[in-house]
Parts: structure tokens; sequence; C-alpha cells
């Protein structure tokens, strides 16, 4: 693991040495989305009490798909190398196959870029890794910063009273799966990542809106085949005149293969109609014709109902949270489930960290539940018409071979292709977006000036910042700016500075309004300010903020101590010159600001949330708007009053 994406210091100064029974939170669950939001926590210094009921991490089966925007969320972790080390399949490309009108069987239809060009994607590939060995690199991470899952030990009930205990208001009953122990702690939060059986959830009565009330019974298996199917290493979705498999290959030769045993659609529809091992193998065998398969070895076989739902709340209380499969339910095929609850343990561990830090309101908390749900709710409504695609009888043979003589809707594509590829900027991961709020700026925000927002910019609050590839100027290392800073907790605060000998002043006048006493900067300084150590990259001045600068010269022509100013330059390792072309914006000098729509001479600021998605864009520009429209943005959700406000109190 890079050294460099790992806090070197604690950021949060709470009870992580404490030995008494009194957390920052309890998480229940050790699955993706309770490990993700641990292992955020724990670098940033909370005391964790982190519980699961199962004896061991997942043996087998389970989630396997990482979408490309969860790989970059895991290299920004610096964990990335540790997931790639155990080799895992890559999906570049999706195959389809369906009857064929000349032979009996089956014949490929058509390939297509599991993420498309047109997404500009540093990884452009699903990632497939058995989801214990996932587990285990969050777990591996976690001892690191002295967290271990305490297990198999489960929730017997919890309760938030403020009245006894304000500061840690929630009480936790917890008991080992066999009886051997019992515990009662005291918590700040309390977290359910324990799945679709949340006891949490059923605890607090929210109830689960079913989405699309068709459900389907699929089996699924793991293991090494022998075959002659062509595609047998690429994803592929199949429909025959026997049924429907899609295939997913995986790491150590192994292939995974879902298939539809039974749907409420069916006459004799049963949800708890199941099939053997030697049933499913059968069935595929059918559906593979002309091809051959057998099975080497049989690694995980589970046949499963899978329904659509989604959790009316997320919490009740902003104390008591959820997520992940506690949340929602859908489908596996479209691979969304771990990189869905990924999100949701990264957007819930930073809004409590910058509370808990003294930075945000408690308010900000609130928007967790809106943002997340409406993400889950757009994946069900994709998972709805895709799953009910995949699951449709595909066209007798001769049907196939009727509609080719006649030409008739030749030209009309398959539905289930055409919904795929639609659909591609969502499963990626890169089509999350945020709606408007105190943290994704729109017209409505509290902030308001001339220069927000200001008129080409590319950039859109609530989505992910635009990849780009500029030059780091003190050591000619050419770097991808969005993963320069790791992931800290803070927010990024990206200057574009256009050209100095243009913007000399402009950014002298916000480097002046950073350093005063009201500004956002100025009121949120580490209290340790005087002692950092003249290493430290990302948070010299504040534990809140990491800023870079980004000049649209060469490299050879940027010279920092003259060019920047001094508050800036104390980000030397984060000072970079736009110097490298890229092909999606062929004609420009400086490729970067024109990726995000900024002027290549003038510049402006960026500022990223700690999760990555864009917050604000400002113009650049000489005297105090650029530092005024930056503390009306912060000032909407932080606890202290900031700019002209403070300074009239």
């Amino acid at each position: 693991m890079d050294s460099n994406m790992i806090p070197t210091e604690r950021v949060y100064g709470g009870t992580s040495k404490d030995t008494s029974n009194k957390y920052d939170i309890v998480i229940i669950g050790a699955g993706p989305v309770g490990l993700l939001l641990s292992t955020c926590l724990a670098r940033w210094g909370y005391k964790i009490k982190h519980i699961d009921n199962r004896p061991e991490p997942t043996k087998t089966g389970r989630a396997d798909g990482i979408q490309p925007r969860s790989l970059d969320l895991l290299r920004n972790m610096g964990l990335k190398p540790a997931i790639m080390a155990h080799e895992p399949a890559k999906v570049y490309e999706v195959a389809f196959w369906d009857p064929s009108s000349t032979a009996e069987g089956i014949h490929r239809t058509g390939t297509w870029a599991s993420c498309p060009s047109f997404i500009d994607a540093r990884y452009p590939f699903t990632t497939l890794l058995h989801q214990g060995l996932i587990e285990r690199v969050f777990i591996s991470d976690l001892n690191k910063n002295g967290v271990d899952i305490q297990r198999p030990w489960t929730i017997k009930g919890f309760k938030t009273d403020e009245k006894t205990d304000s500061e840690y208001p929630v009480e936790v009953n917890l008991e080992h799966i066999e009886g051997k122990g019992r515990e009662t702690v005291r918590a700040k939060y309390l977290f359910s990542g324990e799945g679709a059986r949340s006891f949490v959830r059923n605890q607090l009565k929210i109830g689960i809106k079913h989405k699309d009330p068709i459900a389907h019974v699929w089996g699924v298996m793991d293991g090494v085949v022998k075959t002659d199917f062509p595609d047998i290493k690429m994803k592929c979705t199949i429909h025959s005149d026997h049924g429907s498999i899609m295939v997913i290959p995986r790491e150590d030769n192994m292939v995974r293969l879902y298939i539809q045993i039974a749907s409420s659609t069916d006459k004799d529809w049963n949800p708890r109609k199941t099939a053997t091992e030697e049933e499913v193998q059968a069935s595929a065998k059918r559906i593979l014709q002309p091809y051959s398969i057998e099975w080497e070895r049989v690694e995980w076989y589970s046949a499963y109902p899978i329904g659509q739902g989604i959790a009316d709340k997320y919490t009740l209380d902003h104390r008591v949270f959820m997520g992940g499969d506690a949340c929602h339910t859908h489908s596996p095929k479209a691979g969304q489930g771990m990189n869905t609850a990924f999100l949701d343990a990264l957007n819930l561990a930073w809004k409590i960290h910058h509370v808990e830090s003294g930075f945000a309101s408690r308010s900000l908390l609130e928007s967790y539940e809106p943002e997340r749900k409406l993400v889950a709710e757009n994946l069900l409504n994709f998972d709805a018409k895709y799953a009910a695609l995949f699951s449709q009888k595909a066209p007798a043979t001769k049907d196939v071979a009727a509609a080719t003589e006649s030409k008739k809707d030749v030209e009309d594509e398959n539905q289930f292709v055409k919904t795929f590829k639609e659909s591609c900027e969502f499963t990626s991961g890169y089509g999350v977006a945020y709606d408007p709020n105190v943290i994704n700026w729109s017209p409505s925000h509290p902030a308001q000036s001339s220069i927000i927002h200001p008129k080409g910019t590319k950039l859109r609050t609530g989505r992910i910042l635009i990849n780009s590839n500029v030059t780091r100027v003190v050591d000619a290392n050419v770097v991808h700016l969005e993963q320069e800073v790791p992931l800290n907790g803070s927010f990024r605060i990206y200057v574009f500075a256009g050209k100095p000998e243009l913007t000399q002043r402009a950014l002298q006048d916000f480097a002046d309004g950073l350093k005063k006493k009201s500004s956002f900067f100025s009121t949120y300084l580490r209290p340790d300010i005087s002692t950092v150590s003249h290493h430290e990259q990302h948070n010299p001045h504040s534990w809140l903020y990491t800023f870079c600068t980004i000049f649209s010269s060469k490299r050879s022509a940027i010279e920092i101590s003259r060019d920047v100013p001094d508050v800036l330059a104390r980000y030397r390792d984060h000072v970079y010159a736009d110097d490298i072309w890229d092909h999606r914006v062929a004609d420009a000098k400086a490729a970067a600001h024109a990726k995000m729509g900024l002027d290549e001479e003038r510049g402006g600021v960026v500022v990223v949330r700690p999760d990555g998605y864009v917050g604000i864009v400002v113009g650049l520009t000489e005297g105090s708007a650029t530092i005024d429209a930056l503390n009306g943005y912060f000032g909407a959700f932080c606890s202290k009053e900031l700019g002209e406000r403070q300074s009239r109190l």
C-alpha cells in the first residue's frame, strides 16, 4: 500500500485510546458497507465497536463486482494494490448471445464495452473478485488502525436517550451468538450494515417498499468449468429457447453463472422453489447448446429469491443509521450491490467526521438519507427494467428467422442490449448525481454571487470531479489530479490559477482572504499548527481542507517561490502544471482547465467534497469576491459564522 495514501496522524482527537464502554460508533455487520465505514472512521481516529454475527469473513459466494468508480475510490484509499494482488478478472466487454436464426442453439449477436469511452474512466472495466477476499483487505487495514471485528456477536437491543447521556446517547445491547457473553455499551452513533434482515430496521419499525411486485428465484453457481464456449472469459448475457444465463468470469479460472429458476409470472409460482446443483448444471448445458460445458469443481451454489425493496427511511433521529442491503435490495445481475454499499458508507463517514470534528452543524447529517436514497431509487428503477428484460423469454428461433427473412425490425436494436448501453454511465458509478442542497450549490443556495458557477463550466455540482492529467511541479511526475489528495476526510479545494502573469493579483488576493480571521480557512485551523511536520503534504493548516494549485503553464515556467502565495505554497506537493495534452479537448493549451470548462487564462476555484463530488465552482477574481463566495458556501453548513457575518459579531 502506498504510504502517502494513509493519514500519518490521527485526525479526530476523540476517545480512541479510551478503554471504557463508550464508543464513537457501534457498527453492526462486517460486509462491504460496514467495513468501508469502519475503515474510514478508524483512519480518522474514531473509537469503534464493530461486530459481526458470522464466525469468520465470507468464505464463498456473495458479491464479486467492483465497478470503475469504486475502483477509483479503493485507489484513493490506498487499497487498490491489495485488491489487484489477487489477480481478479477484468471485464472490458460484454457479449450478447441469442437464438440463432440459421442453426440450432445460440450465437453471438454483438459485444459492447463494459465502460464505454464516452465515460472518462481511469479503469474502464469491472473488477471481479470474491467478496471474502475484498473483506479481508479492509479487515487488514482495520487491524493496522486498532480495530478488530468482534465475532460471532449480534445486537439484541438498543435505545437512544439524550437525557441520560447527551454525548453518548445510544445504548446498545450486544450478545455472543452462543450466549458466551453479553455487553452493554454507549455510543454517539449506531450503524446497521446487517443486510436485508436488519434487526435495527425491524426494531425501528421502518418499512420496506417493494418497487416491483415481480419476484424471481435465481440459482447462482461459482466453479471451474471445462467448455468450448468461446466467451467464457467475458461477461455474457445469454438468451436461448431453453432459458437465460448470465456468465461472470472470476479469479483463479472460476466462472459464476446466474440462472433463473422461477418467476412470479409463472403459473405455478412458488417463492420457495429451488433447484439442485445438478438441475442447474443440466439447464446450463441446454442453454449453451451447441457448446458443451462440464464442471471440474463447484466452489459455491445457492438458490434464492430476489425482490426489489427500499427502506422508507435510512434513519429516524440521525443517531441510528442504516446502509447497504439493510436499505435496498435488488437483483445481483447488474453488479451494483457492493458498489452502492461502498458509496452509502463513504457518504455517511465524512459527514459524521465533519460533525464530530466541530466543523459542520449536526444538520449536515440530514443530507445522508436524501442523497443516498435517491441513488437507490434510481438503481431499483434501472434494475427492474434490466431484470425484466433479462428474464423475458427469448424469441423462438423460428421467429428470429422469420423476422430476418422479412427484414422486419432488422434496424431495431434488441431492447435488452439498448437498455444495457443506455445505462453504462449509471452502472459504472460515474452516473451518480446528488440533488442540490447545502453542500451541492444551486441558484437557491444561500451563497449568492455573480462569480459562482462561471459561464462555460462543464462541472456539475453533485457529480464526480472530471478526471485530468497534470504535471506535479516539485518532481515532474505526471499524475492523476483527482487522485492526488487521498481520502483524508478533507474538502479538496482546486485553485485553477490560469496563466501566472494574468492571475498574480487575483491569486494573491485569494491567499490574503484565506488568512483573514473570519475566513472559512482561518476559522478552522489545526490546534497543533505550530508543531505540524514540515513533511505534512495534505493537511498542514487544517484537517478540513487540502489545497491544490494548477497553472496553465509548462512546468519549466513555474517557480513556486515566485508564483504561488505563501499560504498555498505550503502545499508544495500540490502545485501542478496543466501541460498534458488530452484527446478529449485536443485543441486546448491547458487540458485540465478546458475539461472543467474553466477559462484557460483566468482559471477558477473548484470545491470538491471529501467523497469526490463537486460542491461549488467559483471564478478566480481580483478583490474579495472569490473568498466571499466560498465563505457563503461553507457558512451554509459549518458550525461557526464566517466572513462578514463573523466580523459583525
